[in-house]
């Protein structure tokens, strides 16, 4: 089965979303250059900081913790060790673009935390045969945000539907890493559904997905949330999952072909506005 990753920055949501099946939980410190890359998109940008990591840990000190840090810059050694103070087990570097950057970054975790570089520059793409040999990483896992701003696409899932996460995946899977990508809404929501998705992880045997914040839509945090509702639509994507993992090779060939369809009107729509 799918890990399922939550990023949140609120020990209540994180230990209700562990409780409700989610695998992991996310806490997002990347900040630098992110407004200015996707402030004109419908994507949250982070006000998580360094202190909630400790918060959330506590609260989940038996489940898994990842922590996105920044792109490589001149204070990245004393946010690795900032983080590293609660002990989580991942660390995730973004927006890198050269082998040596996430190399230098594995240096100084020194295996303190696994390492998940986060490919999603188009630099980092073309490199990806050097990237899957270096020491320290513990996965892989490809944004596909900025990659298609990169790429100068009009989609998100664009490099999906053009054969570019699948030759990535190979790349991947022949180093024997476990690897995820992109986001997922809701099951019978998005502009591409959230079933589409699930079946795209499952077709190309991907290990973890990030479920978007339509999960925890209408919650409220602290004593007066609804937790109920995440709950209910955790267990909604597993009985997908579960329902997609028995389709015929004639089936799942037929839902890549809807994928490309949807991608590929969208991103025409998008392109003539």
């Amino acid at each position: 089965m799918l890990k399922l990753m939550l990023i949140t920055n609120q020990p209540d949501l994180a230990k209700s979303a562990v409780s409700a099946g989610v695998d992991r939980i996310f806490i997002d410190l990347e900040i630098l250059g992110k407004k200015e890359r996707q402030g004109h998109l419908d994507t949250v940008i982070s006000a998580h900081s360094i202190d909630d990591v400790p918060k959330v840990r506590a609260a989940i000190s038996d489940s898994e913790l990842l922590v996105r840090l920044n792109p490589p810059h001149d204070a990245i050694a004393e946010e690795i060790e900032q983080a590293l103070e609660s002990k989580p087990e991942f660390l995730m570097l973004p927006m890198f673009h050269e082998t040596a950057e996430l190399a230098e970054f594995c240096e100084r975790v020194k295996g303190r935390a696994g390492v998940i570089p986060l490919v999603e520059t188009p630099e980092a793409a073309n490199c990806l045969e050097k990237i899957v040999q270096i020491k320290g990483l513990s996965e892989i896992y490809i944004g596909l945000n900025d990659l298609h701003l990169g790429l100068k696409q009009n989609f998100i899932f664009e490099p999906l539907s053009n054969g570019m996460v699948d030759r990535m995946v190979n790349t991947i899977k022949r180093a024997g890493l476990p690897f995820g990508f992109g986001g997922i809404a809701r099951i019978g929501e998005g502009q591409l559904p959230g079933e589409l998705v699930l079946g795209e992880h499952l077709r190309l045997g991907s290990s973890s997905v990030i479920l978007s914040r339509t999960f925890h839509r209408g919650m409220i945090s602290g004593e007066f949330a609804d937790f109920g509702k995440l709950n209910y639509e955790i267990a909604k994507l597993r009985e997908s999952e579960e329902y997609l993992l028995q389709r015929s090779p004639e089936q799942i060939e037929l839902d890549r072909k809807k994928v490309i369809q949807i991608v590929n009107l969208l991103a025409q729509a998008k392109s003539n506005r």
